[in-house]
């Protein structure tokens, strides 16, 4: 996914923006903000809940959170897929490396990114799974009630009103919208299908926090400032537009065609550096320098081994 009105950033594609931007936090293997707001707490007191053995003081952990970089965000959430995946399997701990596989990083790059959440894990060890699930989730947001509007039910929108795995992520689907009148009243995923011009209604009486907007290009922009009316604070927009919103607003843009061609940049750039590396391996078989056949120079050398030869054969 992209950031909306954003580039996309070198060896990611995905980030978060708002139509008024804060200032970007750098990405996660430029910068080690690790620990750097971990000691602010202002005088607060700490919380009950202990992690590795430490208490997390509050303060302490908001200002973790904000310095997490964008692309450690999104690798957090596949950490808790992974996480999720081995606590159905009832694996109580895991190692970095362990972890680092299953979500298909480095275990460097997983340790750096789990520091940013206060987790460390123990030496000889590693990490407890529920634990680890529950820092994450604390971490993403994921504590919280939240609700989810579709608007748009054309084919996506039926794929993602329909879609299962919203609800077990806590992202249940509580409201349906469209313009058409032959699909206002029809049950789609088990929810009646609305008007869109009940959008602030419906989302203010079912206190949606999660807005999906997967209309045409036309009309994005009023649906997206009707859902905004209605409470909603996240916006997930399928539409190929950019989308004007309050700077309380996050919106996360998702253009299929821009990730596609993200992709065939990266097998082009791979196709460039092996025509490359094969034009270099001909130019060092024509000069004799494939596999010692030949010192740097193609031949230059020979006069001398020959002199040296000579020697030898000399002595003996």
């Amino acid at each position: 996914m992209t950031a909306q009105g954003a580039d996309v950033p070198e060896g990611d594609g995905q980030s978060s923006a708002r139509t008024a931007a804060s200032p970007r936090t750098p990405d996660a293997d430029a910068t080690d903000a690790a620990g750097t707001n971990g000691s602010q707490n202002n005088g607060d007191q700490t919380t009950g809940d202990q992690t590795n053995g430490a208490a997390i003081e509050v303060p302490a952990a908001r200002e973790r959170a904000r310095s997490i970089p964008e692309a450690a965000v999104a690798r957090l959430a596949v950490y808790l897929r992974a996480l999720s995946s081995l606590a159905e399997q009832d694996i109580t701990t895991v190692s970095s490396e362990e972890l680092a596989t299953a979500a298909g990083v480095n275990s460097a790059k997983l340790r750096k990114d789990l520091s940013y959440i206060g987790s460390y894990g123990t030496r000889g060890v590693g990490y407890e799974v529920e634990v680890l699930i529950g820092q994450i989730e604390r971490t993403l947001g994921l504590t919280r009630k939240h609700s989810v509007a579709v608007v748009g039910i054309g084919n996506l929108g039926h794929a993602l009103a329909n879609y299962g795995g919203f609800p077990g992520r806590g992202f249940p689907v509580s409201a349906l919208f469209d313009l058409d009148d032959d699909l206002v009243g029809v049950p789609v995923g088990g929810i009646p299908v609305s008007h869109i011009d009940d959008i602030v209604d419906v989302c203010s009486q079912r206190e949606v926090t999660i807005g999906v907007i997967a209309t045409p290009t036309q009309g994005a922009q009023e649906v997206c400032d009707r859902l905004v009316a209605g409470g909603v604070t996240c916006i997930l927009n399928f539409a190929p537009v950019v989308l004007q919103v309050p700077e309380h607003v996050e919106v996360r843009k998702v253009d299929l065609a821009v990730e596609m061609q993200i992709l065939s940049f990266h097998v082009a750039r791979r196709q460039q550096e092996a025509a490359a590396s094969g034009e270099a391996a001909s130019g060092q078989v024509a000069s004799g320098q494939v596999n010692g056949a030949g010192p740097p120079g193609g031949g230059a050398g020979l006069p001398g081994e020959i002199d040296s030869a000579n020697r030898m054969v000399e002595r003996l």
